[in-house]
């Protein structure tokens, strides 16, 4: 395999390089899909049951690892040691979700005349899946569980800064009895692996998370070939509190809900949008709730926030909070490490950069409004609609105002916006089609229709 160039890994929380990974181009790009096409064959030819087995012992082999894989995360992307154990369970369950659905991938019987119509779901071939940094191991499993269910091979290009666990992962699909091939890991640089994988003819869909920008690139280089895509991009979720919620439970969770990950999180809740009426009472409430959150060592169990990625998101957080705006900060260690404290911003216009672009970073703006029609115009006021959250004791507005945010996961007295069996996925300019849920298997088919005549013939 062709390796012209390196990848340094840090650890977030210390500075310090961790490991050095080979990088692909797009030589290695080309190898890799040929063994690909060639294990995918075998692959949708054997047995669903197999296939499903294969899948629940490759579940069962992470489970064993939970463990490792969580202090990888830790020491390669500054994760908690408490999130990063839920991600590595999310791959186990995963998993276990697609592997229930291989032998339920059934077509469809359509009534016709003079015969009989019926309609298959087959595998599209090699999926090429672009996972990010902020969670390199879910969303990787996001696209490769369901890809491999369908009968299909995978590629994975996890993000030059994190691509350890999915590394330790590929180890694991080949102890857990998968077929050589069918599931690789080509760590690079998204201007050339992840570009070769893209553009490669024999790749048949691609899988991106990331920034709408890149996004949008990806989208336009697959047009040349009419190439199926998933997107799920940026967002900037609101979180709207009414003067009728219970605003205690609301000021004391909204602190975590764009804190998570450093607010590394596309579901963030950043724009946190509170009825005038009460818009002093949830401040007094919030401020020390945020005060209150443990920024640390990752690796400590009572930690709830660590460091951010790298040098260049932290300089990306500090562009945007300015002298002038006023603030409510936590604390953050300093010395080595990408530390950013807690950050509530409470005088932002409601047009300004901090309020309607994705920071991607532990910072949200606080913005009052009137009413309802008011909440709905300014959580729309962004070109994103990924998710977000509405506090309310009224069910009628909490089904009006779910009905108008245009997003395309809302929570109502929650912040949740992912299960692995519910669908996952953006309106607007947070993305294209859906993941997780269902229909995920689906994703990764094409549907052909056979008709078969039952006419009599005469000879």
């Amino acid at each position: 395999m062709s390796h012209p160039y390196a990848l340094d890994i840090l650890n977030p929380a210390t500075e310090e390089v961790i490991d050095t990974v080979p990088g692909a181009d797009a030589a290695a790009v080309d190898a890799a899909v040929v063994r690909a096409a060639r294990a995918q064959r075998a692959w949708a030819a054997a047995a669903p049951a197999d296939r499903a087995r294969l899948l629940r012992r490759f579940a069962a082999t992470v489970d064993d690892h939970i463990e490792e894989l969580a202090r990888l995360e830790v020491r390669e992307a500054g994760h908690t040691i408490g999130n990063a154990r839920w991600e590595a369970g999310n791959v186990r369950d995963l998993l276990d979700y697609a592997a229930g659905g291989v032998e339920r991938l059934t077509g469809r019987q359509i009534p016709v005349p003079g015969g009989i119509d019926v309609t298959l779901l087959e595998p599209l071939g090699v999926i090429g899946v672009i996972a990010p940094w902020n969670f390199p191991m879910p969303i990787a499993a996001w696209g490769t569980a369901p890809a491999l269910a369908a009968g299909n091979a995978v590629i994975l290009k996890p993000a030059e800064t994190t691509p350890l666990t999915a590394l330790r992962l590929a180890g694991l699909a080949l102890e857990a009895g998968l077929p050589e091939g069918l599931f690789q890991v080509l760590p690079g640089r998204g201007d050339i692996a992840g570009d070769a994988l893209v553009r490669h003819p024999d790749v048949a869909k691609i899988v991106f998370t990331g920034s709408t920008r890149v996004g949008k690139q990806i989208m336009a280089l697959c047009a040349d070939r009419v190439k199926r895509l998933t997107l799920e991009l940026g967002g900037k979720s609101p979180n709207i509190v009414f003067a009728d919620a219970d605003i205690e439970a609301a000021a004391l969770s909204a602190p975590m809900a764009f804190l998570d990950n450093s607010g590394q999180d596309c579901c963030a809740r950043t724009r946190i949008l509170v009825q005038r009426s009460v818009y002093d009472d949830f401040l007094d409430r919030l401020a020390p709730a945020l005060k209150s959150v443990v920024v640390g060592d990752p690796a400590d169990e009572k930690t709830q926030m660590g460091p951010l990625i790298s040098r260049a998101q932290l300089d990306r957080v500090r562009s945007y909070v300015t002298d002038d705006l006023a603030t409510v900060s936590g604390s953050a260690p300093e010395g080595p490490g990408f530390w950013f404290p807690p950050t509530l911003v409470t005088d932002a216009d409601p047009d300004a950069p901090i309020a309607t672009e994705e920071v991607f970073g532990p910072v949200a703006v606080v913005l009052p409004f009137d009413d309802e029609d008011d909440a709905v115009r300014l959580a729309n006021a962004t070109e994103y609609g990924l998710s977000g959250s509405i506090w309310t004791r009224d069910i009628g507005r909490a089904l009006r105002v779910s009905g108008a945010v245009a997003a395309g996961n809302l929570s109502v007295n929650s912040h949740s916006s992912v299960r692995y069996w519910t669908p996952f996925g953006g309106y607007k300019q947070s993305g294209l089609g859906r993941e997780l849920g269902p229909d995920a298997l689906t994703a990764f088919t094409e549907t052909k229709n056979v008709f078969i005549s039952t006419e009599a013939r005469t000879t």
